[in-house]
Parts: C-alpha cells; sequence; structure tokens
C-alpha cells in the first residue's frame, strides 16, 4: 500500500487543529478535496480514522496510531533532508550518539574528539540519556550509536566493550566515614542519607538492587540532574554519593568533598558500545566503533581498589 505525503500531513493537521475545513487551509487544499482525500484513505485502510461531533473531529485509536508513525516519519524526513544538505557544504554525514552520563563524563570527550580529528567531515551529534534510554534510542532508530553501562535489555542491539570506569564514594569532609585512606563497603553508606542522580539513571538502579539484595533500604534524600550538582550537594553536608571516580577526583578539587574507593565487585563497571544489529553497519558508524574500540585496547587497565584494613 502506498502513501502520498499530501495526504499523510493533511492527516495529521486534522488531527492536530480538531477540524477538517482549518485542516485543508494549513495544507492549501479544498475543503471538498480535503474530504475525498481522507475518505479514499479510510477506505483504503478499511478503518476509520477519525470520529465526527459537533465540534469539529477526534482521530480513532486508529488515528491516534496512524498520527504518531506520521510524525516519526516526518521527522526522518527532516533529517533526511538536513543530512543530505550538509554534504553540499563538505559535511560527509551525520553521526547521532546517545550516551550516558558517566561515560560523557568520565571518558568519552577525548575519544569524541580524537575521531573528529581523524574524520572532520563527519558532523557528531551527542544526547545525555540513562542507559535504558540510550538502548531504546538506538534501537528505534533515534541514535546511530549508543554508550551505556550495562545490562543490556534490549536485545535488538549489537554491541562492543568500550571503556572501564570505577565507581568511589563521596563524603563530606569531616564526615565520619572520610578517615583513612582505604576503600569503603556499601553497608557502611546505607546507614546515611544518599545524594544521587534521579530515578533511571544506571548508578542510582545499581545501588538501588544492591540494597534490596542486603534488605536494606536506600535513603535517596535528594536526586538531581548532574554530578556537578551531587558533589555541592555532599560538599554541603546533605548526604553521602557514589560517583564515577574520575568525575569524583574532579570535584574533589572545587568543592568540600572527600572521595574514597568502593571495595565492592560492582564498583569497576564496563562500558558497551552499541548499534542496531544487523549484517552491515553504515560506513560512519563502522568507522565511530573501530576507532573508539581502538583507541579503547590503547588504554591501560586500572587496578582494583584496595580493600578497607
Amino acid at each position: 500500500m502506498r502513501f502520498d505525503l499530501v495526504t499523510l500531513n493533511l492527516v495529521l493537521a486534522i488531527a492536530e487543529s480538531g477540524n477538517i475545513t482549518r485542516a485543508a487551509e494549513r495544507e492549501h487544499l479544498a475543503l471538498a478535496a480535503a474530504s475525498k482525500r481522507l475518505k479514499d484513505l479510510e477506505t483504503r485502510l478499511g478503518v476509520q480514522l477519525f470520529e465526527r461531533r459537533a465540534r469539529g473531529v477526534e482521530p480513532t485509536e486508529a488515528g491516534r496510531a496512524l498520527v504518531r508513525h506520521i510524525r516519526s516519519l516526518n521527522a526522518s524526513l527532516h533529517a533526511l533532508e538536513s543530512e543530505v544538505v550538509e554534504f553540499s557544504r563538505g559535511i560527509k554525514g551525520h553521526l547521532r550518539i546517545a550516551a550516558n552520563a558517566a561515560a560523557i563524563a568520565e571518558c568519552l570527550p577525548a575519544d569524541l574528539a580524537a575521531f573528529s580529528r581523524e574524520h572532520p567531515q563527519i558532523r557528531i551529534s551527542l544526547e545525555d540519556l540513562t542507559s535504558a534510554d540510550v538502548q531504546a534510542a538506538v534501537a528505534e532508530g533515534r541514535a546511530d550509536v549508543g554508550i551505556f553501562a550495562p545490562p543490556l535489555v534490549d536485545k535488538r542491539l549489537a554491541t562492543w566493550p568500550y571503556r572501564a570506569g570505577e565507581l568511589a564514594v563521596v563524603l563530606p569532609k569531616g564526615h565520619a566515614l572520610a578517615a583513612g585512606g582505604g576503600a569503603l563497603s556499601f553497608d557502611a553508606l546505607l546507614d546515611y542519607d544518599m545524594v544521587g542522580l534521579h530515578i533511571g539513571a544506571s548508578v542510582h538502579e545499581l545501588m538501588l538492587q544492591r540494597a534490596l539484595e542486603r534488605g536494606r533500604t536506600l535513603n535517596a534524600r535528594l536526586q538531581v540532574r548532574g554530578f556537578d550538582a551531587i558533589a555541592q550537594l555532599v560538599g554541603e553536608g546533605l548526604g553521602v554519593a557514589v560517583l564515577p571516580a574520575a568525575v569524583a577526583e574532579r570535584f574533589a578539587r572545587l568543592f568540600a568533598i572527600t572521595v574514597r574507593p568502593l571495595a565492592e565487585p560492582w564498583a569497576r563497571r564496563r562500558y558497551l558500545l552499541a548499534a542496531q544489529a544487523q549484517e552491515v553497519l553504515p560506513a560512519v558508524v563502522q568507522r565511530f566503533i573501530d576507532t573508539l574500540a581502538r583507541l579503547a585496547a590503547a588504554q591501560p587497565e586500572t587496578p582494583e581498589p584496595a580493600p578497607n584494613p
């Protein structure tokens, strides 16, 4: 079954205006022509797309489903147009990357810079999402490549190992747990209020799961968007936190916090690269994955944190 964009945009206009006459005017169609297009489409699909009411029309369940697809199609067409136009400006590709906050904060910027130096004609866009949302974005085609912390929850993806990261404990200066230099257990943190990222962030979900396994409650007192906000709140004595170690060490130079290693096997985690599972990846995606895999392989492994004596 073939669809024409004029009729699809008419359906979208009807749904958004709630009125066939206004929709016809918006799409520069005569009312009779617009009505015929809608009727012909409903006949071809075998479903009613709109219910006629006294004050206009309202989409049926089938109509709402079609409208969702039309919006997605229009977004894809807009992206297609933008990317093709870029070729006339010397750009040879557009890579859409989705990554979780920890990967962006820990290791991704330097690798993106290295890739851009090697491929200056490829334009990069980067979106900060939770690990679960990264996977969904790649699987649904809203991003070309994803970088996230396991677990893998979407089987539509192919993955490659990327870099490793460490989680560390962040404490206010002078906190009872701040003395000494050894690693701290997660159990020791559960007696205190926690400052962390919002629900859905990989670190939050990981800690919540580990607390439940111990039969304990995670006292998530404050949840914010951004590692810098977490560090500032901890520095003001509003709780303790678990952050990527590299990020925590940077903030220790700015805020009144103490950083200690986290003595848990799950404190060391690996990030994954992901793309849609397919036999042959787009050339730009393959170049990016190859470059990041090479850069990661050249990075020396970080040692395991020493246990608390």
